[in-house]
């Protein structure tokens, strides 16, 4: 595996040359990413034993990142949340009545802004050639979701300690955090984490051999 930065990602396969035609390219990734990002947010699959459902935005959001690149990434990831900030129904737990800025200022604002900085991050490590060996991408996947859970577990214990903290369910605001904030996606997330790591290493697979 290659430790340069200047490896292509897997949208980089096969683009032209031309400039005009090149920034048009983009664009349409652009808006194929941000429409996959909102579709994959309101998936969500049941799954025993976990309390809440499983969603695929974070699967979408890593696997993008690394499949974009840190650039391409960041323009499609900062899209989706400025599409979101101005009131369209893209994030798992929008709706029509909770949406916009004050939504993402919600619990969820910390998760949120943890995608623009796993974006960066697995987007970077693509450029290194984590994505195309299952142990790196699993390595990678799990540096995307420590930098998505960071972030939001310190926000939302921002708002437990602000007010939202139930001494009658929980001995202190951190365990009413943990058992919000992640404790609940632990085993959706692993899951997650094995699928991109067989997903992407694939691609590049199928791409070697359709290019061979």
């Amino acid at each position: 595996m290659s430790m340069t930065t200047t490896n292509p990602v897997l949208t980089e396969v096969g683009r032209t040359q031309t400039t005009v035609l090149r920034l048009a390219e983009q664009a349409l990734w652009v808006a194929f990413g941000i429409t996959l990002l909102t579709v994959a947010a309101k998936v969500q699959i049941p799954l025993w034993p976990s309390p809440v459902p499983v969603t695929m935005g974070t699967f979408a959001v890593l696997g993008l990142a690394a499949a974009y690149g840190p650039r391409l990434g960041l323009v499609t990831i900062l899209g989706y949340m400025i599409i979101g900030g101005l009131g369209f129904d893209v994030f798992a737990n929008s709706s029509a009545e909770r949406n916009g800025w004050s939504y993402m200022m919600g619990g969820t604002g910390g998760y949120l802004a943890g995608y623009v900085l796993a974006t960066l991050a697995l987007g970077w490590l693509a450029r290194r050639g984590w994505d195309r060996s299952v142990v790196w991408m699993a390595l990678a996947m799990l540096v995307g979701n420590a930098l998505i859970y960071l972030p939001g577990m310190a926000w939302l214990h921002v708002l437990v300690t602000g007010g939202l903290f139930n001494p009658a369910a929980f001995a202190t605001p951190a365990e009413q955090t943990l058992s919000w904030g992640i404790t609940p996606f632990l085993i959706g997330d692993a899951l997650k984490l094995v699928l991109a790591a067989l997903l992407l290493p694939a691609l590049w697979k199928l791409v070697g051999n359709a290019r061979g």
